[in-house]
């Protein structure tokens, strides 16, 4: 079973999955920091100074705080403006992805046809190669 598991984790699939796990992982990082870091307080600023990160809906009526981590210690909220930001995060590592998928089949179409493409015979080639068959019929 051993030597079965080292075969499995030896091929070359999972090698790349466990890459693009890891660096999907650092990349999620990096579209978190840019929707909270950047995005969020442009589009808050352009809607008068709104921080999304504290939108909620208290759920109990001891629920008296105004910031979300206040309200959560008080009891259980709603917090919607948290899920936009996890919505907006996802869309923008979405629309990545595709971008970079729509990037890597370009290029594989373009290696595609570059293999496809015949070549052309060079004349001296195409010479002798009548020669030979005339040689061949005699």
């Amino acid at each position: 079973m051993l030597g079965e598991f080292k075969k499995f984790i030896a091929r070359g699939n999972v090698m790349d999955l466990a890459v693009g796990v890891i660096i999907g992982g650092a990349f999620s990082l990096i579209v978190k920091s840019l929707t909270a870091d950047v995005i969020m307080p442009v589009a808050g600023s352009i809607l008068g100074g709104l921080d999304f990160s504290n939108y909620f809906l208290p759920l109990s009526s001891d629920v008296t705080a105004l910031t979300l981590d206040a309200a959560k210690e008080q009891g259980a909220v709603l917090a919607y403006g948290n899920f936009f930001t996890v919505v907006l995060n996802f869309l923008i590592l979405a629309w990545i992805i595709f971008l970079m998928v729509r990037m890597v089949n370009k290029l594989r179409e373009k290696d595609e046809i570059k293999q496809v493409a015949p070549r052309a015979t060079p004349a001296d080639i195409v010479l002798l190669t009548e020669i030979r068959d005339l040689l061949a019929k005699n």
